[in-house]
């Protein structure tokens, strides 16, 4: 698996759906606001964060106008990110994205694997923001945030400029991505908990009846499929009745390359699942210049991609058995050296259309990160409702990423004979790889995964 070492900040630049339930909240109906927005990426990410409950709305307040403020005025550059609080911080969740990986690797070795590492994160600082106490403590630790080093009010404000960066009108990002938050009917909110949500994160809540579980999971799932297009449906599968708190957090990302490549050839062609199983998948056919380096310590190709709106993929193919070696060996310091060392040159390049997810349970993920408190009778959420207590009982995480040709140029230009074809370098990603998405801007993570089949819904 990766190498998940924490990363240090003087050797590390950084680079989704969730749902979270819990039992036991009072009334209000909240309706829940979701985001489709364009999107920047060098490290793929865009999240939700949460501010503690110990922070009063007010400061909810001075650090919205701060942050907007900071946005007007630095033209949205690199500028905006060179405070050294918010870079530390997306290397932290640079290193979460790692974390995850592993995780999700251990408990999947034959399936796709997708997650956006700042989804996750955005969705479970929010929540802080309604935890007291150790639970809060674990979860913004678990994050990888050092309290110690970074104050409270200073890792929300960092979220908060990542949420208006994804969101701002002038990018491009095809990214859609929404936190939704679903409350029994019977359940009173804190208002505080309510106004720092919608301030900060720009998310609110609805009421739900989670006593009548179908009609709880169709209402769910309904928000959910309106909100994506329909590029994610039938989310929840399975509520329990004594369920009060749900949180739904959902990314979907087709993006477009930003030097377009022509289709110049769209053929079917076997793809090596395993050692045993072939399939046939269209695959992009191009003969031309691409930013490339071969990795001798990782004996892989890395083949990276400039999407419209500042975001990087990075495409990691390892030979053939040698996964595992790119899994042990690779690390985000390392990878930065490889950025370092990319060619340009021409290939004969072919590349499967695909179009893949992630869903998964966040409890089983993430207790092995060391947040197991707020699953649990000794949660402390009373910043969220101070009725009755509270724990998150249900946490489920979905991203979904599509590839294919429409992300390139089709052309009417003649193709390049067999023989022009065959003088280069040829790199076949028809075997699986792995995939990286960043955000150029705030150097925050958007996407990790690996690809075994791109057919795999």
């Amino acid at each position: 698996m990766f190498n998940n070492s924490r990363l240090s900040s003087h050797n590390v630049s950084p680079w989704s759906l969730g749902v979270i339930m819990c039992p036991d909240l009072g009334p209000g109906p909240l309706p829940l606001s979701s985001r489709t927005m364009p999107f920047s990426v060098s490290w793929g990410v865009l999240l939700l964060a949460g501010l503690c409950c110990l922070v009063p709305s007010s400061l909810a307040e001075d650090l919205q106008e701060d942050a907007a403020q900071k946005m007007d005025t630095s033209h949205h550059d690199q500028g905006d990110w060179e405070d050294p609080a918010c870079q530390k911080i997306s290397y932290n969740i640079t290193d979460l994205a790692f974390d995850l990986y592993k995780e999700l690797a251990d408990l999947s070795q034959t399936g796709n694997i997708l997650v956006a590492p700042t989804s996750v994160a955005t969705a479970f600082a929010m929540l802080s923001l309604g935890t007291k106490a150790d639970t809060r403590t674990e979860i913004l630790e678990g994050l990888n945030v050092n309290l110690t080093e970074t104050p409270e009010a200073k890792i929300h404000e960092c979220f908060q400029q990542v949420l208006q960066a994804l969101s701002r009108p002038d990018t491009q990002l095809q990214l859609t991505t929404g936190s939704s938050l679903f409350v029994n009917k019977s359940v009173k909110l804190v208002d505080t908990f309510l106004e720092d949500i919608k301030k900060l994160y720009h998310s609110e809540a609805s009421s739900i009846n989670f006593r009548d579980t179908e009609e709880a999971k169709e209402q769910i799932n309904n928000y959910v499929e309106k909100r994506t297009g329909r590029k994610v449906v039938d989310l929840v599968k399975h509520l329990k009745k004594d369920t009060s708190l749900a949180l739904v957090d959902y990314v979907s990302f087709h993006g477009k390359w930003k030097d377009k490549f022509k289709a110049e050839r769209i053929m079917v062609e076997g793809f090596h699942v395993d050692d045993k199983t072939i399939i046939r998948v269209p695959m992009i056919n191009h003969l031309g210049r691409f930013d490339i380096h071969r990795d001798k310590e990782l004996s892989s190709w890395v083949l990276a991609q400039h999407y419209v709106g500042n975001a990087t993929a990075f495409f990691i193919l390892p030979d053939p058995k040698k996964m595992w070696q790119l899994e042990e060996k690779l690390t985000y310091s390392h990878l930065e050296n490889i950025q370092r060392a990319f060619d340009i040159r021409s290939i004969n390049l072919h590349f499967p259309k695909l179009s893949i997810s992630g869903t998964y349970e966040l409890k089983r993920v993430l207790r092995n990160l060391g947040i197991t408190k707020i699953f649990s009778n000794e949660a402390d959420l009373s910043g969220v409702s101070q009725e009755a207590p509270l724990k998150l009982s249900k946490a489920v995480h979905v991203a979904v990423l599509t590839v294919d040709e429409k992300g390139t140029e089709a052309t009417g230009a003649p193709h390049p004979e067999e023989k022009a074809w065959s003088k280069h370098q040829t790199v076949m990603f028809n075997r699986p790889f792995l995939l990286i998405i960043k955000d150029d801007i705030t150097n925050f993570p958007l996407f990790i995964g690996k690809v075994v089949n791109p057919t795999q819904k």
